[in-house]
């Protein structure tokens, strides 16, 4: 917790956990938890040019044990199957029931279960999607338990083992194992039947990576069909889309998606999970960076291809431009001043600045201006930047003040000064002080020829 010190006969206000420099063991220039640094937000602009989507989609095929012959007895570990080379591998295998296994109760099916050392699955049964699972960031492993309804003869069974990276700390990373372990059915009148030694089949890759469907010439190995509505699990999807306006940074917002991965003209943009959600219960990132490099310099038209593993629709699907126009900064009273204000000679610290004290500086990007002053508060304000609220304290002139000071600038620098700010009315004494301000940046000004 913060404490204030005393340290050859003054008084000193350090931070929990945090270091002070006093270069002079007198005058504090900088202390690692109050740093005056600007913050910024990202804002996303739907792109006028590049969301004029006609969707289309292909469906994976999924495989059987005709096109996968069991070639071990159980299934492989899926790290030494996949060598890196892609997050997914298929297993095959088959079994072989009559009408003495299968319950005679329409209303009671047997259960298929896999118990899995990770990091996800999706279970298909005679070409049916059964359903997925994954473990965690804390626990790899997990247990998937889906009723099935099989039928008298021989049932094909695929499991798509898939990984979301490698091993990358701890001891022992060589003896890390994922994928399916040991397979049963349960619920049968026969009893329990293990299939984990009943001879699998192996591909690495699915059918669209094998032939590289996410590239303009790959994409015409495949017959699609126009989006109409949510797809099946495991599905393809593509669009044409123009290059983005401007010269500023791109994402894609997968609204509406579930897991999968992102391609822009043959270029991996990396892997969507949006369905994988915080403890807030929401997705811990929804929206994607595009490095505009990945764009057709020579043509405006450009290919988006979604493999998505979940029952989805593309439809929500947005490119957005982004800014860091929004623009913040927060200090408190106990801020030591910039540690550009001193300067050393003879080993002795001289003020080189009019104001000495906290100061909240702000400066727009590209050469833009300040033409908003969104936030701006004196008191004890809460949040951060793009989610500033005020608190119970709060000076009615801040944010008039923060304008005369910055409205029009291309860069600005406040004075936390309670003189100015609170006019000799304090009406919270005891509160220690602190200033949040959020400016919004635009336009540009030109910079001045020399």
């Amino acid at each position: 917790m913060a404490k204030t010190i005393q340290f050859r006969g003054s008084n000193y206000y350090l931070p929990p956990r945090s270091i002070s420099i006093l270069p002079d063991c007198k005058t504090v220039v900088f202390n690692t938890q109050n740093i005056a640094s600007q913050h910024n937000s990202r804002n996303f602009k739907q792109s006028k040019n590049a969301n004029n989507h006609k969707w289309e989609v292909f469906t994976e095929p999924i495989p059987t044990t005709k096109e996968l012959p069991p070639s071990k007895k159980i299934p492989a570990e899926l790290y030494s199957m996949l060598k890196d080379t892609t997050d997914y591998g298929w297993y095959t295998t088959s079994v072989e029931l009559g009408p003495e296994d299968l319950p005679k109760k329409n209303e009671i099916s047997p259960v298929l279960r896999i118990m899995s050392l990770g990091h996800s699955l999706l279970a298909f049964v005679n070409g049916e999607y059964i359903g997925p699972n994954h473990g965690s960031h804390e626990d790899k492993g997990f247990e998937f338990q889906k009723p099935v309804s099989f039928k008298v003869g021989v049932n094909q069974i695929a499991i798509l083992g898939s990984l979301v990276g490698l091993p990358d700390s701890g001891a022992y990373m060589e003896h890390r194992y994922a994928g399916p372990k040991t397979i049963t059915i349960l619920g049968l009148n026969s009893g329990t039947i293990g299939l984990t030694l009943n001879g699998w089949g192996h591909q690495v890759d699915l059918y669209g990576e094998k032939h590289s469907i996410f590239t303009e010439e790959g994409s015409k190995k495949v017959q699609w069909k126009e989006v109409k509505g949510h797809g099946p699990p495991l599905s393809w999807y593509n669009t044409n889309f123009e290059t983005p306006e401007g010269k500023g940074p791109v994402a894609i917002k997968m609204d509406g998606m579930g897991k999968g991965m992102i391609w822009i003209n043959g270029e991996s943009v990396g892997r969507h999970w949006l369905s994988y959600l915080s403890p807030l219960g929401k997705p811990t990132q929804s929206e994607y960076h595009i490095p505009r490099a990945f764009f057709n310099a020579k043509s405006k038209n450009n290919l988006l291809v979604i493999l998505e593993e979940e029952a989805a629709s593309p439809e929500k699907v947005v490119i957005l431009n982004v800014n860091r126009d929004t623009v913040c900064s927060y200090i408190t009273e106990n801020h030591p001043p910039n540690v550009n204000s001193w300067a050393s000679k003879d080993q002795k610290l001289t003020p080189i600045v009019d104001n000495l004290g906290p100061q909240a500086s702000l400066k727009c990007p590209h050469h833009k201006t300040i033409i908003a002053v969104d936030f701006a508060s004196y008191g004890d304000p809460l949040g951060f930047c793009g989610e500033f609220i005020m608190g119970k304290c709060h000076a009615p002139a801040s944010k008039k003040i923060v304008e005369q000071h910055c409205l029009g600038k291309e860069s600005c620098s406040v004075p936390l000064n309670k003189a100015s700010f609170t006019n000799g009315h304090d009406d919270c004494p005891d509160v220690m002080k602190t200033l949040a301000i959020q400016v919004q940046c635009g336009g540009t000004k030109k910079p001045s020829s020399r």
